[in-house]
């Protein structure tokens, strides 16, 4: 039995029928070129992925951070812990679903949007696999969801890539929940304080006063000094999801042009958008929207000093009351440099320190909905961008992967997240919303457009 880290707890805290509190995403493939197409009848793909279904519920070894319920008992002092489960039913945690025709991408993220506001059993793994057919033009996906307690999103991409190839012929591979070796799970309680406060206790009186200035904002102009809007309200338990991809190359002309980073040519994308949103919802506020951006604290090889997420915030500035795009992105570009800027001076575990506060300063109105739209929020958005695969194409059991779109978390005073990931020379971009609190939210698709376009005209 391992105890639950601190900031994954928060997770499990804090969800409720309203707010689910699990990641996830899509990913979208190209079937064989020979599946269901040497038949009389052709069946799209279908006996194919009806084989793969079957070898995928067939008893595979399971990862055992797969294998593993969460537990709340009086004899723990109410801590949670993760304990072994030994029943687990791989045909409930793993699903064949086909979408209604015609199996456009607007059904394959309606259904998304259905699966991804529903709860995890918490008396079972909290994780689920959905395999999807009857996606229009030879293509088939993955609908995943896990809970952010058991992995954060760079965690669960990175045991997503474990699953694919550069070999366009190799067959019989695993599924996610069934490869690698389980790594050092969360430390106890105990030991986490017992290392957590001598790191604290380490601060340099430089870092420490950085530290505070960090919290109080005495020198920044944007953290926690976010304008109301309609994302940040009471959220329901209905979701919506959109997702699109962008070549990389034309951030990377933007990025050259300006010199800023391709994470802030996003930002300053999202930032457009989301102006010329809020203007078509006659809802753009005089002061500009601000982002909190997680920054992972795991290493190449994986590790962090967090339990399932090792996570750092940062506060940027969308800018999004600037009309110009070229000063919208000098503002976007000041604004992480100065958050960069503190991280440095933190160690990493300092660093998970603050970055819980950083996520836990949503969690009155998280918890309490009446507050939301009521209290100042601490940031408007959360903007997520996730490194994706290095190499391309990839596959899995002979399909290619075309695009893979990340799915996150909505809170209440939060509602919509903006998650992007890379893959094949594409930015790959996930939008998650409250379906009643953020209105025509596929339509933030053709502004991130127009906003790109406006840059590439600097």
């Amino acid at each position: 039995m391992t105890a639950v880290g601190p900031l994954d707890a928060m997770f499990l805290l804090g969800e409720t029928r309203e707010q689910p509190m699990h990641v996830g995403g899509v990913m979208l493939f190209e079937l064989p070129e020979d599946a269901g197409r040497d038949q009389v009848f052709p069946d799209d793909g279908r006996e194919f992925l009806s084989r793969l279904y079957q070898e995928m519920v067939a008893g595979q070894a399971l990862n055992p951070v797969f294998a593993r319920r969460v537990r709340q008992r009086a004899r723990d002092l109410g801590y949670w812990s993760w304990e072994p489960d030994g029943e687990i039913d791989l045909e409930y945690h793993v699903r064949l679903s086909a979408l209604a025709r015609p199996g456009r991408y607007r059904e394959l993220f309606e259904l998304t949007s259905r699966l991804h506001g529903t709860l995890l059993d918490r008396r079972r793994p909290l994780w689920e696999m959905h395999l999807i057919e009857g996606v229009e033009g030879h293509r088939f996906a993955i609908y995943s969801k896990v809970h952010h307690a058991m992995l954060d999103g760079v965690s669960a991409l990175r045991l997503m890539q474990e699953t694919l190839t550069t070999d366009p012929t190799r067959t019989n591979m695993r599924a996610p929940y069934a490869v690698g070796k389980e790594k050092a799970g969360p430390a106890s309680s105990l030991s986490s304080l017992v290392h957590v406060v001598p790191d604290l206790v380490g601060l340099s009186p430089v870092a420490l006063k950085s530290a505070v200035r960090a919290l109080l904002m005495e020198h920044s102009s944007v953290a926690f000094q976010a304008p109301r809007t309609i994302f940040n309200q009471s959220i329901t338990g209905a979701r919506r999801f959109a997702a699109q991809s962008w070549p990389m190359e034309r951030l990377e002309k933007v990025r050259a042009i300006t010199g800023a980073t391709l994470n802030d040519v996003m930002l300053a994308m999202c930032g457009g958008a989301l102006r010329t949103y809020l203007l078509e919802q006659n809802a753009l506020p005089d002061q500009g929207l601000t982002a909190m951006v997680p920054v992972s604290l795991r290493g190449t090889e994986g590790a962090g000093p967090g339990g399932g997420n090792s996570l750092a915030t940062l506060i940027a500035d969308l800018a999004t009351d600037e009309r110009d795009p070229e000063r919208r992105i000098r503002r976007v570009m000041d604004s992480t440099s100065y958050g960069k800027t503190m991280l440095s001076q933190l160690s990493p575990l300092q660093n998970l320190m603050i970055g819980a506060l950083g996520l836990g300063v949503a969690g009155p109105a998280a918890v309490l909905p009446g507050l939301a739209g009521r209290t100042p929020p601490p940031y408007n958005v959360v903007i997520s961008n996730i490194p994706g695969p290095v190499e391309s194409p990839l596959y899995w059991n002979r399909s290619r992967l075309l695009g893979m779109y990340p799915a996150s978390i909505v809170l209440n005073g939060q509602a919509l997240n903006i998650s992007v990931t890379s893959y094949d020379h594409q930015l790959h971009f996930g939008l998650t919303g409250c379906r009643r609190t953020v209105p025509h939210l596929q339509r933030l698709l053709g502004r991130l457009e127009d906003s790109l376009q406006d840059l590439e005209r600097i």
